[in-house]
């Protein structure tokens, strides 16, 4: 895809669309650049670190680094590859340049806490000329915790390097190929050109440098972003999915694995934060964190296609996060390393395109939701019951430990206890706690695959009481859940004609078979009344906020793989293909979509939408995956 866009600076330009964005990490954290070469959202170290790039948030307040053309110039730009290295080409009256963006990935280092943050981080940019003379404009405009904190800058002597201290925190950005000053506003600027086959070094790096370690930092630059470029297409091989979707699959699973923080195995639901659900509304949440439901969910798809490692890490996260849990329920969510609180702040930022407010921390770690336990239990058993499965750690077939065994039965437990309380559901509904269909769903699931694990390792369970349960939980929501006079499985239990996106995956799950009448009606009756030119809204019911919010990509992904299962292929097919065309130039996906102005809405990129992009894609042509479609144990009542 090219467009033209003519150079701006900083007091001219406009919030970019989410589209506009690329990410780039090293799976500790990640940034996102703008097709105008412009990293406008950064938080060093850790994902949810401060923020020291925030313009994202803010277009006056908000820190950034750029790197772009003087003048006018058209773009074109793409992940090279199967790697997570992003390659934008500008094109000038003068001649074009490329700009390669990356973020050095190492293999991790396992300790004995399971924990290894010594690394460094380093932003890598280099500018290639490819015909005639270009002239790039350099802009560093560090604005560290989220731009409440003033940054001090120093300007080395010879004048390629600048270093930006605030609260004991540094960053140096090192860049030969010009002499940076530093303007009145506190933004770093210089200039450089490039011809044919010259290269320019950008390097971002934390702490202080002094002139050695700058030449150090330029001389090893080609090497790491060769090293970085071998680790992706490595990890990248081990996908196994040959269908007709694959890149879409791929850059899915690469999406995925940059929201991974390698040093524990946690994953963060997306790397960014208040995102908008709806263009100037309050529907802005902190996404940085790890929520039990999604990294389940994320683990589950990337295992269909061949990635198998990244859920031994997870589970290993969640033996030292919570244990065996002492019949206490864990939380949702949790800190990247484990950390429990994660209080909701604002901070005093204008929000995307005054989008209000900036949320830090999130509320939603201390809410009851009952479906964690099925996602959790359903990606164990995938990660378990798959041969060849192999720890990153031992390098032998991972076996379901004595410690995992009792994480995992101490959840089973608390489903089978738990499973008719009331929940805030799986949208984190603000609202009073209501007996949600899924939660009930997902509590079965979790029995389902509890019994499955026991029986399939000869594990010491209460068998007959789970089973007990199990079937109580099913038939509950058959007779309580399916409401004859709307034709559908409803978002509770107990009466409403509400629906919600999440009965969709009842066949999935396995609690019917897809053929059965009542699921073929379901998912009819959400195809006609929560969709907007195709796409799917989670529910229309009303949830305690302000606003509205744009359809779910995932819930519309969700459709898609429901259609096929019920045999609607070629319009699961037709409506697959229509997501893929929303997703932007580099194949990624945000969290919603606008149905008119097709507009990308939400945190992005979102690990939800990914995760749901391989499941549709493998149910469509499901011999090109590594999984074998489940069928359900029992058959409809």
């Amino acid at each position: 895809m090219t467009s033209t866009q003519p150079v701006q600076t900083p007091v001219q330009r406009e919030y970019p669309p989410i589209a506009d964005y690329a990410l780039i990490g090293d799976c500790h954290t990640a940034a996102l650049v703008s097709r105008d070469g412009s990293i406008d959202w950064y938080s060093p170290r850790r994902f949810d670190a401060p923020a020291v790039f925030c313009r994202l948030l803010d277009l006056t307040k908000g820190g950034y680094l750029r790197i772009a053309p003087s003048t006018a110039y058209e773009v074109k730009r793409a992940y090279r590859d199967s790697t997570n290295i992003l390659d934008t080409t500008f094109s000038t009256v003068s001649g074009s340049a490329q700009l390669t963006d990356c973020m050095p990935i190492r293999a991790r280092t396992p300790t004995r806490s399971g924990y290894d943050v010594s690394t460094s981080h380093e932003i890598l940019r280099c500018v290639t000329g490819i015909s005639g003379t270009v002239e790039f404009q350099v802009e560093f405009k560090p604005t560290f915790d989220f731009a409440r904190s003033s940054a001090h800058i120093v300007i080395s002597r010879d004048g390629h390097a600048a270093t930006a201290s605030a609260k004991g925190a540094d960053l140096t950005l090192c860049c030969p190929a010009t002499t940076l000053k530093v303007d009145p506003d506190g933004v770093v600027r210089g200039t450089m050109q490039v011809n044919p086959g010259e290269q320019c070094w950008v390097i971002l790096a934390e702490g202080q440098t002094d002139h050695a370690a700058r030449v150090a930092e330029i001389t090893g630059a080609a090497a790491k972003l060769d090293a970085t470029q071998d680790y992706w297409e490595h990890w990248s091989a081990r996908c196994t999915y040959t269908g007709p979707y694959r890149d879409a699959v791929l850059r899915s699973a690469l999406a995925l694995k940059l929201l991974t923080y390698e040093p524990s195995g946690a994953m963060v639901a997306a790397p960014t934060t208040s995102l908008p659900e709806s263009v100037g509304g309050e529907r802005n949440w902190d996404y940085r964190f790890t929520w039990l439901r999604d990294t389940s969910l994320m683990l589950n798809a990337m295992m269909t296609v061949g990635f198998q490692e990244e859920a031994a890490d997870f589970i290993h996260w969640m033996e030292r996060t919570i244990g065996s849990t002492d019949h206490q329920a864990p939380q949702i969510l949790y800190g990247i390393t484990g950390a429990h609180r994660l209080t909701e702040t604002t901070v005093d930022l204008d929000g995307y395109r005054a989008s209000r407010p900036v949320r830090i921390g999130n509320a939603a770690s201390t809410q009851v939701q009952l479906d964690i336990y099925g996602e959790v239990l359903t990606a164990a058993y995938e990660h378990y019951g798959h041969d060849g499965s192999r720890s990153r750690l031992t390098g032998h077939q991972e076996r379901l430990s004595p410690e995992a065994w009792a994480l995992l039965r101490a959840l089973v437990e608390l489903a089978a206890d738990h499973w008719m309380d009331a929940g805030n559901g799986i949208w984190e509904v603000r609202g009073e706690p209501q007996p949600f269909l899924y939660g009930r769903l997902m509590s079965w699931a979790a029995l389902d695959r509890g019994i499955r694990l026991a029986r399939e390792h000869h594990l010491q369970a209460p068998l007959e009481r789970w089973e007990e349960i199990r079937d109580r939980i099913r038939t509950a929501i058959l007779e309580q859940g399916y409401n004859a006079r709307v034709g559908a499985f409803t978002q509770s239990l107990g009466g409403g004609d509400s629906l919600d996106a999440t009965a969709l995956m009842i066949p999935r799950m396995g609690l019917l078979t897809p053929s059965d009448p009542r699921v073929k009606s379901t998912v009819e009756q959400i195809r006609k009344q929560l969709t907007h030119q195709g796409l799917v809204y989670r529910y229309r019911s009303e949830d305690g906020l302000a606003g509205g919010e744009g359809t779910f990509t995932m819930c519309t992904l969700w459709l898609v793989t429901a259609l096929a299962l019920v045999g609607r292929v070629d319009e699961a097919r037709s409506l697959f293909e229509q997501v893929l065309g929303y997703a932007n130039d580099v194949g990624l996906l945000s969290e919603e979509i606008d149905p008119d102005s097709r507009e990308l809405l939400g945190n992005f990129p979102q690990g939800f939408s990914h995760l749901a992009l391989i499941y549709a894609a493998t149910r469509l042509d499901p011999q090109s995956s590594a999984e074998t479609p489940r069928r359900p144990r029992k058959k409809a009542a």
